[in-house]
């Protein structure tokens, strides 16, 4: 099981999270959607070191208040559609934890972090493209609200959770 990459996400409160699940669940293909919606923070991290990314994150969780996030735009992704999450405290986290992390970050995780929910994936363009429009025509922005984060094992598709670091009170 701990040879099985880790992934590290935002815990979003269970009432903002289920706006973007609704959204998932309806405009995501049912055979390719194994996952509630999620604000990815790390794709992959080694499995092996599982302890070692579980002691890091609880002490980074343990210094932060829970944390308001701005949902402030759409991103279209070309074959899907997603939000554009907004949070300095998180980028803040997730640049701390990169440097914690660094030898074992793979280019994906390397990269810069542009935080957002996917709600629509793998689909035509032409139906990506009328989701991006219909949302588009109504969005305003709103405030989340993110507790923790969770860390999960990939699955081959599916992701199996294995912590919570709740903000301020480490329960990793």
């Amino acid at each position: 099981m701990t040879s099985r990459p880790l992934i590290l996400s935002a815990s979003i409160d269970e009432t903002d999270l289920e706006v973007f699940d609704a959204l998932r669940r309806r405009h995501f293909p049912p055979q390719r959607n194994f996952l509630r919606a999620h604000l990815t923070l790390f794709h992959h991290l080694p499995g092996s070191e599982l302890e070692l990314v579980r002691r890091g994150v609880a002490q980074a969780a343990a210094k932060l208040p829970v944390l308001s996030a701005t949902v402030n735009g759409l991103r279209h992704l070309g074959s899907g559609v997603a939000f554009k999450i907004e949070c300095a405290a998180l980028l803040a986290l997730r640049a701390e934890l990169s440097h914690a992390f660094g030898p074992w970050l793979g280019a994906q995780d390397r990269q810069g972090w542009r935080p957002h929910i996917t709600v629509q994936n793998k689909v035509p363009k032409a139906d990506a493209d009328a989701l991006f429009a219909h949302l588009k025509a109504k969005f305003e922005p709103w405030v989340v609200t993110i507790n923790g984060v969770d860390l999960w094992h990939y699955m081959d598709g599916p992701w199996q959770h294995e912590a919570h670091a709740g903000f301020m009170a480490a329960s990793i």
